[in-house]
């Protein structure tokens, strides 16, 4: 190799001398002294292989240490951390959608930290089923013959799919073909089961008749789907529920539905009409409904299927189940969860609080929120603004919830730069931007978050002017 080559590759840091440096100690107490040597050295190979290559001619010692400082910064980042929600959506996909009610948090903390029964039958002192008071309490808030739970509403509706119709027909209408989120898309997922699509109507309108035509000695089941957050709106028609639970027993067929985002209480009160609760499902006799655990029923990420006992029991006996088991700590959660529904102590759950608080509460939260910021920011602008907040996980797309949020310009920071520190604070704050204005939406911040997001501010150097 020649002299020059020699003299760059010479010019980068030691493993050793870069591991002194002052600033490296913080990533190590993050990540681990073996992580930080193994991110620098995989930077500086690829720095040598690059002045072999003839790329570089030259090396900057503090150059070299910036670009380790900004993996390493990008990697504690990565890290799960908790968060402030300041956006106005409940259910935020992207944000960990539900948090959970205090029990809940409480159960999961017992749980883990200790052996359970979590299989064990106390009362027999032998073998027990996973999931048994969990599905008990849904079974009692659904009215439901019976339930089971796995590990999300996509492998509910796979499960079913997979046990009742499995190389069979499933007739669904094309209106309801959607794509949730994540990739979730219902096609894929009948694919995926073994299952053959059949798509019936129009993308805009289905009739009774449709479904009828389609139905042969093939067909399973008929699977009616949530849209979420999709909507036609205009020349439109759909099937009833209750039409179609008609049709299908009619022609010794299943009628599924899966619901999504899990309304288990009447919102209507709230100003929420139109979502069907489990409840009404389970009533109308649908065979069994699918829905989330942690949108509006608030709890962690699960699955439910409630419905028929002789059909419950066909998906027990089906060996995918096993690959789609919760843990137990999913399992604490969900039933600390089912059990303030059970008790009809549902405010207590942070999602629905949020989405039933008054516009009243909003706005003097909102108010006390901006009179703490103009204090402690004198020069920077504070005022109270109304919103339109969202439930969010699919859940009353066309129902925008009343809000208030409060909105600050800096003097010396453009609002995305301003949102760019915010998101490295910690914890980060996440919030809207409108009008080279930053929204703080006061309905999705938790207890203490107001006490964040100030102090967050005032490190931008805003409270000396």
């Amino acid at each position: 190799m020649s002299d020059p080559f020699n003299a760059i590759l010479r010019a980068l840091p030691s493993m050793d001398s870069l591991l002194a440096k002052g600033w490296v100690r913080p990533f190590e107490d993050e990540l681990g002294r073996n992580a930080v040597k193994i991110i620098a050295s995989e930077i500086m190979d690829e720095l040598r292989r690059e002045i072999i290559a003839g790329q570089r001619v030259e090396v900057e010692e503090n150059a070299v240490e910036e670009e380790i400082r900004r993996c390493l910064e990008v990697r504690v980042k990565m890290k799960l951390k908790p968060l402030v929600n300041a956006t106005g959506v409940v259910v935020h996909t992207n944000l960990g959608r539900s948090p959970l009610a205090r029990e809940a948090v409480e159960a999961v903390a017992s749980v883990a930290r200790s052996y359970s029964n979590l299989e064990y039958d106390l009362s027999r002192g032998s073998r027990g089923h996973r999931g048994d008071h969990a599905e008990w309490l849904l079974e009692q808030i659904t009215g439901a013959e019976s339930a089971l739970i796995v590990n999300n509403n996509a492998g509910a509706v796979l499960l079913t799919l997979s046990t009742l119709a499995e190389g069979r027909e499933v007739i669904v209408s094309r209106g309801e073909l959607v794509e949730i989120g994540g990739s979730f898309r219902i096609p894929e997922i009948l694919g995926l089961s073994g299952a053959k699509l059949v798509e019936v109507g129009t993308t805009n309108r289905t009739h009774p008749k449709d479904y009828q035509s389609a139905i042969t000695d093939q067909t399973a089941l008929i699977l009616k789907v949530h849209p979420s957050n999709y909507r036609i709106v205009g020349f439109t028609s759909s099937v009833p529920r209750n039409t179609l639970t008609d049709l299908a027993h009619k022609n010794g067929l299943y009628l599924v539905e899966d619901l999504g985002s899990g309304v288990l209480e009447d919102l209507t009160e709230s100003g929420l009409p139109g979502e069907p609760t489990v409840s009404e499902c389970v009533r109308d006799g649908v065979d069994l409904v699918t829905f989330s655990g942690d949108k509006l029923l608030g709890g962690p990420q699960a699955g439910c299927i409630v419905g028929r006992r002789d059909l419950v029991d066909r998906m027990r006996s089906y060996p995918l189940l096993r690959a789609l088991r919760i843990d137990k700590m999913t399992l604490a959660a969900l039933e600390a969860t089912l059990s303030l529904h059970m008790r009809g102590s549902w405010s207590s759950i942070p999602a629905l609080a949020m989405v039933t608080a008054s516009a009243e509460d909003l706005l003097s939260r909102s108010e006390a929120l901006a009179e703490k910021l103009k204090n402690a920011l004198p020069s920077w602008r504070v005022f109270v603004k109304k919103v339109c907040d969202v439930v969010g996980g699919g859940a009353f797309p066309e129902h925008p919830l009343e809000g208030y949020a409060v909105a600050v310009v800096s003097p010396h920071m453009s609002e995305d730069e301003l949102c760019s520190f915010l998101r490295g604070f910690n914890p980060p704050v996440i919030c809207n931007v409108s009008e080279k204005a930053l929204l703080f939406h006061v309905r999705t911040l938790l207890p203490g978050d107001e006490d964040h997001i100030e102090r967050a501010l005032v490190e931008t150097r805003g409270d000396k002017g």
